[in-house]
């Protein structure tokens, strides 16, 4: 059997999934993939390696490599290291991205050029999915072209074996791009795609009858609209192309608890855990602001956490106490919710490489692992609902949830459980026939991932104490019906400090009320480079509209004391750059902003409100935090590209992050000149400079 090499680099587990899958159906296309993630280096060497090699690239943080890539990025980024390094290497790589953020797919790009850089070619050209609409509309026709590229690469080698060094070592590319191109058609139907013959056909006959005969009425299926749970023509009409069903590969065992206690600390983490009180807890916004925004202050005086403004840090949260027991009570196991849960590989799986998944701890209830271990909120994949698919007796409901895992029904994926944030539960309230076994949802659920915040103190200003900010997120769940949701953890720690929420009086430092002060569980972040400048001299530019202003709290903060400590300093230049939508419901830190002005530790302050109507001449013309950065353009230009300044921006990467970006081009072109891609050349070296700086979420 033809051998490949497969690597992963994943950050929560997408890219993994993914790897998993290509190594399952390369089984099907008579090849063998060693598969393992890009971090175990004692397992493979592509020094040495003589087999093509793929790898699967996730993006983390503002376009880094994920953190099990990074041992392996730095050892490539040697720049000792010669030209023709990896000449004997023939590879292909799908990096998954979201473009939502600035630098998209850039984990993988980056690994992509360097590969290229010390004489790697490709056998098979570069993929890029995107997760802001959906991984699979890449992912899928790229791992469906991957298997004839790999037959032209074993073509190519043996026939430069036979004529002995006369041809080259690879196909061009233009050669395999057609060739892709070519056996894509053929192959869609009938490679990675199961289709369903008549029993899918009869399937789809049940449902249009259904319809047709419900509640005895005459409508045509055509007058009904689409929804999670039905389908209209042509999709209710079609022949159907389904994933693969994906091998079982976990035996559960429920076994009667003797009453032993849980704790968080069975919760799994590559980072040390530090369980730390909620010392302070304010709302930073009046009841009638469109958000809810508080600051939390956490006790860290009796750990060795340790941090710098700018660091970020994780929060370990639960899962909604509700939605776990709807989930358990869904699921006919809320009698069991203190069972213990025993896992083991079943004997006779399919699956290769099985293993025990490593965020379920071992020994612990039921009611744990759903709480702490599991992303119950997450979207299924269409694996997973392929799964689903065989638990499921109704005939109209097992059609449907064919269609919305099916190639045909991609459009319907991304309406009714992509964009409206379906979940499992979702699902299964919407699917009542669906009865899957508990094995199947530990095998698909990923981890429930810690949520990062940015430190919005300085250690220096509050010794022993940590601030963060956080809006507490509210959203529609349209599926089934329209339910509102709060975000995991936001909504958690909103609940969890109720007892200790002081009102809109951040400058209160003492709070009268002595509540008992509940515990969360942080993690640190890896270091990042969203620090103020070593040398204080340095003129620093900071975008940060609502919580966004987070860390830059810390970095005035930090500043004011390094002031005190040296007053005859030289202190360069301190802009800020912050929006809110009113100057009287969320204007966060407002107190705190003047105070910085009025002492000189800020020498600039641009807010604009964007739902106020607008005040005076500046106002009018800048709603948003990218018009006075335009409105400022000259000074800005000048700190950045004249006084070798830095610029820092945290906040929203679907919108705001990308509009200064643009702004920054535009006033970088008008100011010196040039056209708009020197201008963002320009910009690109100032990131890799570390002087244009992003902390920014989607």
């Amino acid at each position: 059997m033809r051998r490949f090499l497969l690597l992963y680099a994943t950050q929560q587990g997408q890219a993994k999934a993914i790897a998993e899958e290509i190594c399952e159906q390369a089984v099907v296309h008579g090849f063998s993939a060693d598969l393992h993630c890009i971090s175990e280096s004692s397992k493979y060497d592509l020094k040495t390696e003589t087999a093509p090699l793929v790898v699967v690239v996730s993006t983390t943080g503002t376009g880094d490599p994920p953190d099990t890539a990074r041992k392996f990025v730095k050892e490539i980024q040697n720049q000792t290291l010669p030209v023709d390094f990896f000449a004997h290497l023939r590879y292909g790589l799908l990096g998954l991205g979201d473009s939502e953020y600035t630098y998209f797919c850039n984990g993988g790009k980056i690994i992509d050029k360097r590969l290229q850089e010390l004489g790697a070619r490709h056998f098979y050209d570069t993929g890029h999915a995107d997760d802001c609409v959906g991984l699979e509309l890449v992912v899928e026709p790229w791992i469906a072209g991957l298997w004839p590229a790999l037959r032209e690469h074993f073509r190519s080698s043996r026939g430069q074996e036979e004529i002995s060094g006369t041809a080259p070592v690879a196909s061009p590319a233009s050669s395999r791009t057609d060739l892709v191109k070519s056996e894509l058609l053929h192959i869609e139907s009938q490679v990675e795609l199961l289709r369903f013959d008549d029993s899918g056909r009869k399937d789809s006959e049940v449902l249009k009858q259904n319809a047709v005969n419900s509640n005895q009425s005459n409508v045509l299926i055509e007058d009904f609209e689409s929804s999670l749970t039905r389908s209209v023509p042509p999709l209710s009409q079609a022949s159907l192309n389904v994933p693969a069903l994906p091998p079982e590969y976990l035996q559960v065992h429920l076994q009667e608890s003797l009453g032993q206690e849980e704790s968080q600390a069975s919760v799994t983490s590559a980072d040390p855990i530090f369980q730390v009180p909620i010392s302070k807890a304010v709302q930073l916004t009046t009841n009638d602001a469109i958000k809810t925004t508080l600051l939390v202050e956490l006790d860290i005086s009796k750990t060795d956490f340790s941090y710098q403004p700018g660091d970020a840090f994780s929060v370990i949260c639960p899962n909604s106490d509700s939605e776990v027991q709807s989930l358990l009570q869904r699921l006919q196991l809320e009698d069991k919710r203190e069972h213990y849960v025993l896992l083991k590989i079943k004997t006779d799986t399919k699956k290769k490489g099985a293993a025990l998944p490593q965020h379920i701890p071992a020994r612990c209830s039921l009611q744990f692992i759903f709480t702490w271990c599991l992303e119950i909120r997450a979207i299924p994949k269409k694996a997973f609902l392929r799964a689903l698919v065989d638990y499921t007796s109704d005939s109209a409901e097992k059609r449907r949830l064919q269609e919305l895992c099916s190639k045909q029904g991609a459009a319907d994926y991304s309406r009714f459980v992509r964009d409206a944030c379906a979940c499992l539960l979702d699902l299964l309230l919407a699917f009542p026939s669906c009865q899957p076994p508990l094995s199947l949802l530990l095998e698909h659920l990923p981890k429930l991932q810690p949520r990062p915040y940015s430190c919005a103190s300085s250690s220096l200003f509050h010794p022993g104490k940590l601030h963060f900010v956080f809006n507490v997120v509210e959203f529609l769940s349209t599926a089934p019906t329209e339910v509102l949701r709060k975000g995991v953890c936001t909504g958690w720690l909103a609940l969890l400090v109720a007892s200790v929420l002081q009102p809109n009086t951040y400058a209160s430092h003492e709070d009268s009320r002595k509540a008992v002060a509940p515990k969360i569980s942080i993690s640190p972040r890896t270091a990042n480079y969203f620090h103020l400048p070593n040398d204080p001299s340095i003129p620093i530019i900071m975008v940060g509209p609502g919580t966004g202003i987070a860390p830059f709290i810390g970095f005035l903060q930090h500043r004011e004391k390094l002031q005190e400590q040296h007053p005859d300093g030289n202190f360069g230049a301190v802009w800020l750059f912050f929006g809110c939508r009113h100057k009287d419901r969320d204007y966060l830190f407002r107190k705190e902003l003047r105070h910085f002005l009025k002492h000189g530790i800020l020498t600039h302050l641009k807010v604009s409100f964007s739902r106020d109507a607008p005040v005076g001449e500046e106002e009018a013309t800048a709603k948003y935090v990218q018009d006075n950065i335009q409105l400022h353009g000259q000074e800005v230009v000048r700190i950045l590209l004249h006084e070798n300044g830095c610029i820092y921006v945290c906040g929203d990467a679907k919108n705001m992050a990308k509009d200064v970006h643009d702004a920054l081009v535009e006033i970088i072109s008008k100011e010196i000149g040039v056209e708009k891609l020197e201008a963002m050349k320009t910009l690109a070296t100032l990131k890799e400079d570390k002087r244009y700086l992003q902390d920014i979420w989607s």
